[in-house]
């Protein structure tokens, strides 16, 4: 009996150790914000226009505005594997979005991830990154959308699943993923490499994307941009620092920037996520932001990509992959996969047809491959969705074809991975 008492008193002890921790963990670093004084930079029309630009800059629309919806009135739904999460009002009404907030609230929304009324944010709104913003550009973020017409839409509450909906659960995580930080520059760097770092590490938040997570939805920092399936939408954002994937480190720095620009270059054309990406965000950017962006990506150390034993596809689905490819592709991506100039990508040499996650590709195949339309691109080529016309063998079998064709070197696709991906883009 004296033994157990003694247990209960350390777990007790233990209990209120680990409580203690993760309270100061949660808050450390935070700023007072009962000292309204502290206002922050003063609103001026210059900051507006500042702001503007790094509203954009940060994509931050995508999520605060619904479509078809009031400008930054809240946003739809983001589904994640714990729920759904949806982007609030960031207006200036006084009720429903931050019309009384205060710049340094604002800021500490940014930097550490916590609500007006002290309540934590949960990190699809990625905090995490955006630590990294300075104060600075809070306060224009924070001019511009205190200047847009107040819209008194209620924000909908998330909707997630027992226990992740819970402020103690979210605590837990924060405790053990998240620290509140600033972006230092580092000196032995030129001002374009650090300010690049500083746009992708931060208000870019491309981590979000690049970067694996773990099953309880934290980036993996050990291999930061080093790819990962973008959750719920079984997208595969390429690994930044693989040559075998998205890399570009051996690109010409002109053709990254035109990428982030137009979405379009020699080298390559964005589909999916990125699409949206340079839709709504890049392509606003200065030439010289997305020119330190792209110095800052090609400085990216290079994994070497590793020898992988290539089983070569059984006869009979070379011969109907190919059959399919005749008739469904060759008319525009030519008969040996090398495209048109232009208007098609080229198959043959294509590491987006040759890199190990198969995802993006049968995405593309299923769905249709739409390339964002730009002032640098304003006709974009489309490539039509097959869902209706090509069953899942018959996907696997001409992607097959395509990984293992024109000196592609590439695993074959499997119908179960088809499957796989028709089931969760159709529900």
């Amino acid at each position: 009996m004296k033994r157990a008492l003694q247990l209960l008193l350390a777990l007790v002890a233990l209990g209120v150790v680990l409580t203690g921790l993760t309270w100061w963990l949660n808050v450390r670093d935070e700023p007072d914000t009962s000292r309204t004084s502290a206002s922050g930079t003063p609103i001026t029309p210059q900051l507006i226009v500042r702001g503007a630009y790094l509203a954009r800059a940060g994509n931050c629309a995508a999520c605060h505005t619904a479509r078809g919806g009031t400008p930054y009135a809240g946003g739809p739904g983001i589904p994640t594997p714990f729920g759904t999460v949806y982007g609030s009002n960031l207006t200036p009404d006084p009720q429903h979005g931050i019309g009384a907030w205060t710049s340094t609230e604002f800021w500490r929304a940014l930097h550490n991830g916590r609500s007006r009324d002290g309540r934590l944010l949960y990190p699809a709104f990625p905090y995490t990154s955006f630590t990294q913003v300075s104060r600075e550009d809070s306060d224009a973020l924070f001019a511009y959308l205190k200047s847009l017409p107040p819209a008194a839409e209620p924000s909908r509450p998330h909707e997630l699943r027992w226990p992740y909906g819970l402020q103690a659960s979210l605590a837990v995580w924060r405790a053990l993923y998240f620290r509140p930080g600033t972006f230092e520059a580092e000196p032995q760097q030129a001002a374009e490499w650090n300010r690049g770092a500083y746009l992708v590490r931060g208000l870019g938040h491309c981590s979000a994307c690049h970067t694996a997570r773990n099953p309880l939805g934290a980036s993996d920092a050990s291999v930061d941009l080093a790819g990962g399936l973008i959750p719920m939408q079984n997208w595969y954002a390429p690994s930044l620092a693989s040559p075998a994937e998205a890399g570009v480190a051996d690109w010409p720095h002109a053709d990254v920037v035109a990428l982030l620009k137009s979405g379009v270059s020699s080298r390559g054309t964005v589909t999916g996520p990125m699409a949206e990406v340079v839709a709504r965000s890049t392509q606003h950017m200065s030439q010289e932001d997305l020119g330190a962006i792209a110095t800052y990506l090609q400085s990216l150390p290079q994994a070497k990509p590793e020898p992988r034993a290539v089983e070569r596809p059984l006869p009979t689905v070379a011969a109907r992959g190919a059959k399919i490819y005749e008739q469904q592709c060759a008319q525009c991506h030519g008969d040996k996969g090398e495209g048109a100039s232009g208007a098609y990508p080229p198959l043959a040499g294509n590491r987006a047809v040759t890199m190990a996650s198969t995802a993006n590709l049968i995405q593309i195949v299923l769905n249709g491959g739409f390339a964002p339309a730009t002032p640098g691109n304003p006709r974009p080529y489309s490539m039509p969705p097959f869902v209706l016309t090509l069953n899942d063998n018959d996907i696997a079998a001409v992607l097959t074809h395509l990984r293992s064709s024109w000196g592609n070197q590439a695993a074959p696709v499997t119908e179960l991975e088809v499957n796989r991906l028709r089931a969760t883009t159709q529900r």
